[in-house]
């Protein structure tokens, strides 16, 4: 991974390379940010940087034998730690990451800019909650204590530290505040109000910030070079994020299967058809929580946006052309009188699936209110 490889965001990456030029890398660095805005990427690329045999003034030589290694993710002084399953769902020797190595490679390389769901989807927990465990942090505190192969560090890239278990994130306190020499710990957060305090407190915080439209729009010309109107739709959509707006321009993409079901949901709520209710509701049960948490995330952004058409505010919406066409019509039903209470009714519904409630009685229990709401 190459900084130049990473839209946007220059001068988070002129003040990575200057810790690296000035000598004052940090042995604890989290980044955070919104969702798709490269925070991933920016470590890896970062990481790379750090261990190459050639550096550039502004990037990786991409030709030293490290960076050959990087580009596969094979470097072995360069180790990753993400959520997968849970601790007891594996009863082998080997821990839930070193059984998901592969597929986290195949993934980071094809697009580095995923998401959680994407990434229970690949392992196929979407159905189960991602965790960094215990059995994990042994095995960290295992590799960091080894000497390095090649490379003057050793680098550890967590994801989602928020996902790791207390008693794992406990076991690793002193190691992060003070690790062997030559360790690097680079976490990767998309909640780092999540993140245990006592964790949070020992390392150096970087923010990155969301991704211009302007950046967008050029890696995604140069990435697909589809249409541009088509591009012009996804920078719309994505609001900075850029695996947003790669998605929304496959064939596949997640933001056209959950318009479909939104629209679907909408229409069934305000005939107040209890049949077809209870079927859509037996359909979306299927799915597996963390996609009907992805689904309800999307409701929510529609719930919004449509108030902001309705309320005169179009231009300020984010919106692909499908969307803000069938929402013409359908944000006149999002209304002073009834934003509130939608809104909140879908914010319940998220917090009540992350909570493992039935998801049969949740989406009933929300079609029906809901479908009375929108009478308003």
């Amino acid at each position: 991974m190459l900084f130049r490889d990473i839209p946007g965001q220059k001068e988070i990456k002129d003040s990575l390379i200057r810790t690296v030029h000035e000598g004052r890398i940090s042995h604890a660095q989290l980044f955070y940010g919104p969702e798709g805005s490269g925070k991933l990427a920016l470590a890896i690329a970062y990481a790379q940087y750090i261990s190459c045999g050639n550096k550039q003034a502004e990037d990786s030589c991409g030709t030293c034998p490290s960076c050959i290694k990087y580009s596969k993710l094979v470097h072995p002084d360069l180790h990753f730690v993400f959520p997968a399953t849970s601790p007891s769902a594996t009863k082998t020797d080997e821990t839930p990451v070193e059984k998901s190595l592969e597929k986290w490679r195949e993934i980071v390389i094809e697009n580095p800019f995923f998401d959680q769901y994407q990434w229970y989807d690949k392992i196929g927990i979407e159905n189960k909650q991602g965790l960094i465990g215990v059995k994990e942090s042994a095995e960290i505190i295992r590799k960091l204590n080894l000497k390095s192969y090649e490379s003057d560090f050793k680098i550890l890239i967590m994801w989602l530290p928020e996902r790791m278990h207390a008693t794992a994130a406990n076991k690793l306190l002193k190691m992060i505040e003070e690790p062997p020499l030559g360790t690097v710990f680079l976490l990767v957060s998309e909640l780092p109000g999540e993140v245990l305090p006592t964790i949070l407190s020992r390392t150096q915080l970087f923010k990155i910030p969301r991704l211009g439209d302007e950046d967008v729009r050029i890696a995604l010309k140069l990435k697909t070079g589809l249409d541009d109107d088509l591009i012009d739709d996804a920078v719309t959509l994505a609001n900075g994020n850029f695996n947003k707006a790669l998605s929304s321009l496959t064939e596949d993409g997640q933001n056209k299967g959950n318009f479909d079901t939104f629209v679907s949901f909408m229409r069934i709520c305000y005939a107040f058809s209890i049949v077809d209710m209870i079927e859509w509701v037996d359909e979306m049960a299927k799915t597996g929580r963390e996609k009907q948490k992805m689904f309800l995330s999307y409701a929510l952004r529609m719930v919004r946006e449509n108030f902001l058409i309705n309320t005169g505010h179009a231009r300020i919406s984010h919106m692909a052309r499908y969307e803000s066409d069938w929402s013409v019509k359908f944000s006149r039903f999002i209304n002073g009188k009834n934003i509130i209470d939608i809104y909140e009714e879908f914010n319940n519904a998220y917090n009540h699936i992350s909570a493992n409630a039935n998801a049969k009685i949740v989406f009933l229990d929300s079609g029906l209110k809901i479908g009375r709401m929108l009478k308003r």
